[in-house]
């Protein structure tokens, strides 16, 4: 049967379809508006799971605060032209708002919320993936319970959203710091919030390096001392490729070779541990300022070289951060 522009228009309106599918929806539904838009939705689930297996590196994060609540919400897609599209942002919100006013705890509950047509929010998402022919999915879910959020959208890209909670109201400490998690993405907010198992690993890893250098140092001063320069023995792919250019002997290669195996294992069997657990404890030092937050560098002050906790105490000696989020499109 012949169908009706404003019956089409209507049908898109209801289900974001384009044109032509709304067409054949209609047509194939003799008319009746509902049924077109049970067929427009099932097509749409259909090529939703067709397309599981694709990978979603664009999409959209939004961040909002309510009554006692602040949350962020991230639907990745394929292509940067749907992430930005209207319908995808809206869709986004939609499901946002309703986490909010839910004060959803998980992404489990979210994707479970009823949103204005019906639909939970993962079927909403599965039915607008399957009419913009690109894979989508509710990626992620942070939220923060109470008073005094601040919330930031990076540079409004809704690529990258974070939320602090202060114990006092401040707005513009609130928002600077904000700023600071997005430029900075610390791992914890101080040395008491590091996971024990990151601390632990942190650790070998420091210790390994300590003694490597330490090993090295060595090696290189009995290099040094053999004539050989420590930058052209450095593997055995430069040994081999250096000794080809002329700039080694064979018999400087194989007395490179030597050196760095009999002074190595000396030096590993000297090594002076409470120098190493000294050197470490250092390098964990720095971990900790460079990863959380309140010992951080303050990015956005005067130039001081302040921490974040510093700062903020400049601005107002009673204020502490009490939590943070933050969320990025991209694997930074």
């Amino acid at each position: 049967m012949a169908v009706s522009i404003a019956d089409i228009q209507k049908l898109r309106k209801m289900t974001g379809a384009g044109l032509a599918d709304c067409k054949k929806a209609l047509t194939e539904a003799d008319g009746d508006l509902n049924r077109a838009v049970e067929l427009v939705r099932e097509r749409g689930l259909a090529l939703a799971a067709k397309r599981s297996d694709r990978e979603t590196s664009n999409g959209c994060v939004l961040v909002k605060k309510g009554e006692g609540f602040a949350a962020m919400v991230a639907i990745k897609c394929e292509t940067d032209f749907v992430a930005a599209g209207k319908d995808f942002i809206g869709l986004t919100e939609e499901i946002l708002d309703a986490a909010i006013a839910a004060k959803a705890k998980s992404i489990d509950e979210v994707k479970a919320l009823k949103l204005a047509n019906g639909d939970d929010a993962e079927t909403a998402v599965k039915h607008r993936s399957g009419i913009s022919g690109e894979k989508m999915e509710i990626d992620g879910y942070n939220f923060i319970e109470g008073e005094n959020v601040e919330v930031y959208d990076h540079m409004g890209k809704h690529t990258l959203c974070t939320m602090v909670q202060l114990n006092n109201n401040n707005e513009e400490v609130g928002h600077k710091v904000a700023m600071q998690v997005a430029a900075m993405k610390p791992v914890a907010l101080d040395e008491t919030c590091v996971p024990q198992n990151v601390k632990d690993e942190e650790l070998r890893v420091a210790i390994e390096k300590t003694k490597e250098e330490q090993i090295e140092r060595q090696v290189n001063v009995a290099l040094k001392k053999a004539g050989i320069n420590p930058a052209h023995v450095d593997s055995d792919d430069h040994i081999e490729s250096n000794t080809a250019k002329g700039w080694l002997t064979p018999e400087q290669a194989q007395q490179a070779r030597d050196i760095k195996k009999t002074v190595a294992e000396e030096a590993a069997g000297k090594l002076n541990e409470q120098m190493i657990q000294n050197i470490a404890k250092g390098r964990m030092n720095k971990f900790f300022k460079e990863n959380c937050l309140v010992d951080q560098e303050f990015q956005f002050g005067d130039g001081d070289k302040a921490s974040v906790a510093q700062w903020m105490a400049s601005q107002d000696k009673d204020l502490k951060i009490t939590d943070y989020k933050r969320f990025s499109l991209s694997a930074d």
